[in-house]
């Protein structure tokens, strides 16, 4: 097992159940838990742990909202994730552990940079006709998304936006997400397996975590339409950007 302090399995287990809440509650409120894993564990071996924590909280994802997922929107996403899957795992292969926690940092602080405009954009938004979901629009979401979940289970954010972008409704949102993240993280296990990333020691804390992955989804599942979303979004990028800034620095 990886020695760890008391500290840093205080932070695992705060990350555990975000990824729960945010696969129930709040698609892409997981960059929290991303974080905090990348701080805490070697950069690759933390983009491993939480693939398999991430599943966990798939699960629940599926069972709350799997009869609202759009299909044409996920075939069309489908190349361009391909695409992009494959260039994360290459750079997963070549790369140093010191490169990619600071790749780390720095797709985190993007996905937040992404975040925040996303939240200036809303109010202007509500006004303009609803774009189309095009080639090129998804061409580009899908390639950065299936890069950023293969090197950082990041992709959650990304996706997010392309779903806004379209103005998919809520329930098909929270469907199609589902849908969408539970097919990638199942491919993505045995390009990172080939890597040699799932070790004894990963398995042995995913194990312990995972039943507080579970805790978080049914916590998200109970009080998603109650939670303060606004108030819990700042709290969320408050905290990733602090995590990235020590990744970088």
């Amino acid at each position: 097992m990886i020695e760890l302090s008391a500290w840093a399995w205080v932070a695992l287990a705060i990350a555990a159940v975000t990824i729960g809440i945010s696969k129930t509650a709040l698609p892409g409120g997981s960059t929290l838990a991303i974080a905090l894993f990348a701080t805490v564990l070697p950069a690759r071996t933390s983009t491993a742990a939480m693939l398999l924590l991430l599943i966990v909280g798939d699960v629940f994802a599926l069972i709350a909202y799997r009869r609202h997922a759009h299909w044409p929107t996920l075939l069309r996403l489908a190349p361009a994730v391909i695409a992009g899957l494959i260039a994360g795992f290459a750079f997963l292969a070549f790369a140093g552990d010191g490169i990619v926690r600071r790749a780390i940092g720095v797709i985190l602080l993007v996905m937040i940079a992404v975040t925040l405009w996303r939240r200036w954009r809303k109010g202007r938004a509500d006004a303009e006709a609803a774009p189309a979901g095009g080639i090129l629009l998804s061409g580009v979401y899908g390639t950065l998304g299936g890069f950023t979940t293969m090197v950082a289970n990041a992709g959650g954010p990304v996706m997010s936006m392309y779903f806004l972008a379209t103005r998919t409704p809520v329930q098909v949102f929270l469907g199609t997400s589902a849908w969408f993240f539970a097919i990638i993280n199942l491919v993505k296990l045995p390009f990172l397996a080939g890597l040699g990333l799932f070790e004894g020691p990963v398995l042995l804390m995913d194990a312990l975590l995972a039943p507080l992955v579970v805790v978080g989804a049914l916590v998200g599942l109970r009080v998603a339409r109650r939670i303060p979303q606004q108030l819990f979004e700042r709290i969320v990028i408050v905290l990733t950007v602090a995590g990235s800034l020590y990744l970088l620095f």
